[in-house]
């Protein structure tokens, strides 16, 4: 007697179980959902009472109020924007970070290893240096451009020669392009002895010369990308399990794997334009959030965004106390978080795909 082979499973048992391997419960899920939100409520609340002066409560309340009659005050005021920008930024490059990976399939990508970040900000100083534009609405579209123009540069060479577009030879185009790009950047600064040490404060990544008014020039931006990188959920989980499974769910891959790309690259350009290229957020914080929701992109994109806004603002938190009475832009703290976990994921996933 013969036995008849088990039927294949369908595209959307596929899915399923693919999910399902790494699903989390729903109360599990929504535990972490409550633990993240009072994690940001308490970073958000530090980074409003902590400075190179301290402050008290009734300062604190003063300000939120509008009061900037004493100097606690007025310091407390100052903290306000540079705390919305830290967590708007944060969450902007924990969620880019992670639809690139989805868009990839490489655990490795993220806005400053792909060298994105570093196509923004050379398209800015070039603006900066050789086109006088200094217009915030001009400086976030030309870092858009430059992310938008060093994405397809890296996707393009990490593309050539067998096996496509794999995480090792799109990390290694990525790393390539940006040594090359900062080259470049270092060559057009340098004789502009005018700009170059805006340029360079700007080049570290920081939040530190926050206001309301620049934040408002770039959130129509930062609105278009999260809601197109939130939406792209469900074509994510479908390219997860590979181009042509995709195509048999109906999913049109080309036009799915664009249309995320774009809302990663309005998030990465936006971000680098008002606050710098401020690297390994992107990295970091999808892999924490999948280790605590899973795979599935309809939990991990809005837990990246809000795990983004945590880490970036405590960090911006850190550089303000280990230096006191100066500080330590959080560009170079996020650098100290994120190079140690880059290499711990390279020795340990060996560049597989997700």
């Amino acid at each position: 007697m013969t036995l008849a082979p088990s039927p294949s499973p369908t595209p959307g048992a596929a899915v399923a179980q693919r999910l399902g391997s790494v699903r989390r419960p729903r109360s599990v899920r929504v535990l972490w959902l409550l633990v993240v939100l009072a994690v940001l409520v308490a970073v958000m609340t530090t980074s409003v009472a902590v400075g190179s002066r301290g402050v008290g409560w009734s300062e604190i309340v003063a300000a939120l109020g509008g009061s900037s009659e004493t100097i606690g005050e007025a310091a407390v005021t100052k903290r306000i924007p540079r705390t919305v920008l830290a967590v708007v930024v944060g969450a902007a490059l924990g969620l880019s970070g992670a639809v690139m990976q989805g868009v990839t399939r490489n655990p490795l990508a993220d806005p400053g290893v792909l060298g994105i970040n570093m196509g923004a900000s050379l398209a800015v100083v070039v603006g900066f240096a050789w086109f006088g534009l200094f217009s915030a609405t001009s400086i976030v579209w030309t870092a858009i451009a430059g992310a938008a123009l060093a994405a397809v540069f890296v996707y393009a060479v990490g593309s050539l020669g067998r096996g496509g577009a794999t995480p090792l030879k799109l990390a290694l185009a990525g790393t390539a392009t940006s040594a090359a790009l900062i080259s470049f950047l270092t060559a057009v600064a340098l004789p502009r002895g005018d700009i170059a040490e805006s340029i360079q404060s700007w080049e570290i990544g920081g939040v530190g010369g926050a206001s309301f008014s620049g934040l408002r020039t770039v959130l129509p931006f930062l609105v278009v990308g999260f809601a197109v990188s939130l939406l792209s959920a469900r074509a994510l989980n479908s390219l997860a399990l590979g181009d042509e499974l995709a195509a048999g769910l109906g999913e049109r891959v080309v036009l799915a794997r664009g249309v995320a790309a774009l809302g990663s690259v309005l998030l990465c350009g936006a971000a680098t334009a008002v606050a710098g290229p401020i690297g390994f957020v992107g990295l970091v914080v999808p892999h924490v959030c999948r280790l605590l929701v899973g795979v599935d992109h309809r939990w991990l994109l809005p837990f990246t965004a809000l795990t983004g806004a945590c880490l970036l603002t405590a960090s911006d938190v850190v550089g303000r106390i280990v230096a006191r009475p100066s500080e330590i832009d959080v560009g170079i703290i996020t650098a100290l978080i994120g190079a140690p976990f880059f290499i711990a994921i390279v020795r340990r996933q060996k560049v597989r795909e997700l």
